[in-house]
């Protein structure tokens, strides 16, 4: 599979990463095949975080794959904390400190190839990130720090900080939720798609460094569910359909493809459990669309131009 680097860190990771989120609904046989196929098809880039199925997503995954020191050198190895579910949100060092600790048992590894913070504090202190950062760092426990759902001016705030660069950012991007992409089309318009609602961070990310790991590619809204073959989507459908039998591929190919063709070199997350529908996911490393197909597809999804 086509690889880029990580940010500014010397990591070469897949242009797909592979999400865990939703493992535990699989046995282990079920988890162990998924795993293999992504990993034989160069899709070795796998995202977890302490909050997935309450930990027991990245303890599934080590244990369905034997985890050891042959197995691990394989693999990269991405998880999130931060997030106390429906209680708070916690950048305290003694949580980040705790909660690495708890991820690296689960997943049966002594490091992290990168840890990212979940959702953002706002009694976030950078000074105390930072030294939890310092000494993960120092005691080999994570190579590589990023954030998950951060504006370019948390990032800033962050960054001021720590010696480390943040090199990724996971943000909610798809054809449906392409906000970050379309108030960069309309400056200064007086309509809602020119509504900043993110701090530019589509252009920061790329004049940083920084690369962005779309989360939720084929959802739209918050979860509300898939666009692929939804109702709710007849135009978007009959133009990704087309595109896709041009191609030979499916939906989902043409789907991934539309994110992977934005220059900004992200890394979509996948989320499907579904080895079939990983390996399209992985199809689309294969296809370039023409500027003319994206935008197609961008202004059948509703998305206007001024």
């Amino acid at each position: 599979m086509r690889t880029i680097q990580l940010g500014k860190s010397d990591l070469q990771v897949p242009v797909i990463a592979v999400g865990c989120m939703r493992i535990n609904g699989l046995d282990q046989h079920e988890v162990e095949k998924f795993i293999h196929t992504a990993m034989e098809n160069g899709a070795n880039f796998f995202d977890h975080a302490d909050i997935y199925g309450g930990g027991t997503c990245e303890e599934i995954f080590s244990n369905a794959i034997q985890m050891n020191a042959s197995v691990r050198e394989k693999m990269i190895l991405q998880s999130k904390c931060g997030i106390v579910p429906g209680r708070m949100f916690d950048f305290s060092k003694e949580h980040i400190l705790e909660s690495v600790d708890a991820i690296l048992k689960r997943l049966k590894t002594e490091y992290l190839d990168v840890l990212l913070l979940h959702r953002p504090d706002a009694l976030m202190e950078p000074e105390e990130i930072a030294e939890a950062f310092d000494l993960l760092e120092k005691e080999g426990k994570v190579r590589n720090f990023g954030v998950s759902n951060q504006n370019p001016m948390q990032i800033q705030l962050l960054q001021k900080t720590l010696k480390q660069p943040i090199i990724a950012n996971q943000l909610q991007l798809s054809i449906t939720n392409a906000n970050m992409i379309s108030q960069g089309l309309h400056v200064n318009m007086l309509d809602d798609a020119a509504t900043n609602r993110d701090g530019s961070v589509l252009d920061f990310c790329r004049l940083n460094s920084i690369t962005i790991q779309p989360w939720s590619p084929f959802q739209y809204g918050f979860f509300e569910g898939v666009f692929l073959g939804n109702e709710k989507f007849p135009e978007l459908n009959a133009k990704i359909d087309e595109i896709a039998n041009k191609y030979g591929v499916s939906n989902t190919t043409i789907a991934m493809a539309w994110i992977l063709r934005h220059p900004a070199n992200m890394q979509p997350v996948t989320g499907t459990m579904n080895t079939e529908r990983l390996l399209d996911c992985i199809k689309a490393t294969e296809i370039k669309l023409t500027r003319e197909e994206w935008y197609q597809i961008y202004l059948s999804a509703g998305n206007i131009l001024p």
